[in-house]
Parts: structure tokens; sequence; C-alpha cells
């Protein structure tokens, strides 16, 4: 199988995300993989079931270097540094590149110190009680939680977690946010409501969303790269196959596979 690229030739992209390899020990997870992500725009990936799109994401705030027997070949390139550089520490990566899991995940602790968290960790010299109540306005849950800020994080619903873990993820202002499947636990109701906050934090933040939900996509997102798995060698190796804007991917698929897969073929 062949993987069919997307020539970068734009200034507005912000990151250039090249994979050559990604392996965990021996195995093969993802391979031939060049996605950029563009400024201030929603970047979708989606595909099946094992195709790589999370390994993918997680590699772009070196997420994966947590897994002992992760290994990265390529490079990906963030205003003009290259992320894998061996002189870069991934903990600075990742106060640049913010992440939203796919379960939320609220510390055990007020919703103001969840918040405040990454910005002590930061040592942030500025006002909290502004910067705190500025990142819930920014995730859409200050006029909830306005009045209950020293109650428990973990008391909130499902979306109103996920919501708070947006905010602690964009009070230290991170020019980029992964999100992994960051609906996947809520119900329609919350979904729709982080669907909104996405479109939203666009306009100060660049995105990037892995999603199962192929509608999802079509919703929110400006850009789409669809993955797929390559099990021609007896393995289970994700690479891209395609990726354009959002109504040309679903409207008009230049590859074969992409229609199969849009159409239900396979999932």
């Amino acid at each position: 199988m062949t993987s069919a690229q997307t020539t970068t030739t734009t200034d507005d992209v912000v990151i250039d995300c090249k994979v050559d390899k990604i392996f965990y020990g021996d195995f093969l997870a993802v391979r031939d993989s060049k996605v950029p992500i563009y400024k201030n725009k929603i970047t979708g990936f989606i595909g099946p079931s094992g195709c790589g799109k999370s390994t993918v994401l997680k590699s772009i705030n070196r997420m994966n270097d947590l897994v002992r027997i992760f290994r990265f070949e390529g490079n990906i390139h963030f205003e003009g540094q290259d992320l894998y550089g061996a002189t870069v520490d991934p903990v600075s990566v990742r106060r640049n590149i913010g992440m939203v899991f796919q379960q939320p995940n609220p510390f055990s602790m007020s919703i103001y110190e969840n918040v405040a968290f990454g910005l002590r960790l930061n040592r942030y010299k500025g006002n909290y009680d502004a910067r705190v109540e500025e990142a819930l306005r920014g995730a859409a849950l200050w006029k909830e939680v306005k009045d209950k800020l020293q109650n428990n994080g973990m008391s909130l619903s499902g979306g109103q977690q996920q919501r708070l873990c947006i905010a602690r993820a964009i009070a230290t202002k991170p020019p980029v946010l992964l999100m992994d499947e960051p609906c996947s636990a809520l119900d329609p109701i919350a979904t729709r409501q982080v669907e909104e906050l996405m479109i939203g934090l666009k306009s100060e933040y660049t995105v990037v969303i892995v999603t199962h939900n192929m509608q999802q996509a079509q919703r929110v997102a400006d850009k789409t790269a669809f993955f797929s798995v390559d099990i021609s060698k007896g393995g289970r190796t994700g690479y891209l196959v395609e990726m354009n804007d959002t109504g040309k991917l679903f409207e008009n698929p230049k590859e074969q596979l992409t229609r199969e897969y849009l159409s239900g073929e396979f999932s």
C-alpha cells in the first residue's frame, strides 16, 4: 500500500509533523505520515481503531516519551524548532502544546486549584484569580462554577469535568491544544457543548482532535487527516492515507480507501 501525502506550502503551518516511523519495541506502529497543522484551525484525525491516530497525536507533544519502548523516526517542527532535537526538553514541549485526554481527569482538589495547577507548576507571576477566571470563561464553565470554586473538581458532571480539564490546559495559554477523543465518554448534550467550545477556542488556539465520530469531524474540523492500517506484511501499521480540507475530503476524497471508509465499508 502507498500513502497519499499533503504538500506543505503555506506559512500558516504552525506544526510541520513528518513521521517516518514510530516503533514500540520492535513493533512498527506508524509509518510515512506527513501531517501539517495549521494555525488557528481545527485539524481532525479520523480512521479505524489501531491506525495510529492517537500515537501521532501524542508524538506531537512528546507524551509518547513516557512509554519506555517508544522510538520516533522523523521530525516535528514547531515554530521552526525540531521538537525531537537532541537539546529539546520534552517537559518544555508540553508547556507549549497542551493536551486533553479521552476520559475527563480532574485532580481531586478544588475547581480553582485544578485550573491553577499548571500556573503554579510554571511559577506564574501574575494574578492567579484573574487567570483562573479567564481560563474558566474560555472553557465556557465560569457561569456554572463561579460560586463554588472551592468545591472538589470531581464533584462536577462528566461534561463539566471535561471542560474543567480544558480550562486547566488553556490556563497557561499554550498556542496548541491536542484533544484525544475528548467527547467519547460524554452524553450528546455535553458533546455538543465541547464541540461548540472547540470552535470558539480556535480563534486563539490551534486545535488537533482525534475522533472516531466522522460526523464530529465534519462539524468541527477545518482540515481532516484520514489514517488507515497496513496489514500487507502481517502486522498492523498505521499510516496517513489522505489529508485535505474537511469538506473536500468528505465530499470528494482522492483515495479509494478513503471512499470505502467514509461509505462504511470498514470501520
